[in-house]
């Protein structure tokens, strides 16, 4: 409102000064009387309050369109803090959703990795199992080769025992048999010794009265 007072001076302060300059610039008028004067002076103040009324009018409307605009702009602001307020309370929703998802997916791999090590451990388990097994296998079978190697020697020996034995015996028998001729054919028993003890001395005894059988005795080194 102070704005429209100052301009509205100056449009005055303006057409003070420039009616003078007009006056001289254009050739002298007729002489005017009062009564035109006052009229002229009545027509311009008229046209001064018409000024007035519509600048005053132009000063309401501006003012009810700056209320308007202020009115305009709150609904903006309040419109805008709701749609923040609003993007907010959607991004907050949106934060939990993703939080909520990745605790779903982190406990599903969770699970998942839980599920793969409890295969992986099942896993691991037979297949220790299956390798003791086939160890105990190989250990089984080692034991039913070492104990046929065992047998087989065992059998070995007890077959090379037996077939000495029967090779043996025929000659052992022959042994004792011949053992049992020396023993009657030299009469081992006797009380004075064995035959060719007796002859031996029977020939000594022989030497002794015969000198030339005694040589020969020498000879064989019997005396």
């Amino acid at each position: 409102m102070i704005n429209f007072k100052l301009l509205y001076f100056m449009i005055l302060v303006f057409l003070h000064f420039l009616l003078p300059l007009l006056t001289f610039a254009v050739e002298t008028a007729p002489r005017i009387s009062d009564r035109e004067i006052t009229e002229k002076l009545a027509r311009l103040e008229a046209g001064q309050d018409a000024l007035r009324s519509e600048m005053k009018s132009s000063n309401e409307a501006l003012s009810s369109r700056i209320s308007d605009l202020r009115d305009e702009m709150k609904s903006s602001n309040e419109a805008l803090s709701s749609r923040m307020s609003d993007l907010r309370d959607e991004m907050k929703s949106s934060n939990e959703a993703l939080r909520s998802e990745m605790k779903s997916i982190n406990e599903a791999l969770r699970s998942e990795m839980k599920s793969s090590n409890e295969a992986l451990r099942s896993e691991m388990k037979l297949s220790n199992e299956a390798l003791n097994s086939r160890l105990d296998d190989s250990y089984n079978t080692m034991l039913v080769f070492f104990g046929s190697i065992v047998t087989l020697i065992v059998a070995l020996f007890a077959y090379i025992a037996w077939d000495r034995r029967t090779m043996v015996k025929p000659l052992s028998d022959q042994l004792n048999l011949l053992e049992r001729e020396v023993h009657d054919d030299l009469d081992l028993d006797h009380s004075d010794g064995s035959l060719l003890r007796r002859q031996l001395q029977a020939l000594r005894q022989f030497a002794g009265k015969n000198p030339e059988f005694a040589e020969i005795m020498r000879g064989l080194a019997l005396l």
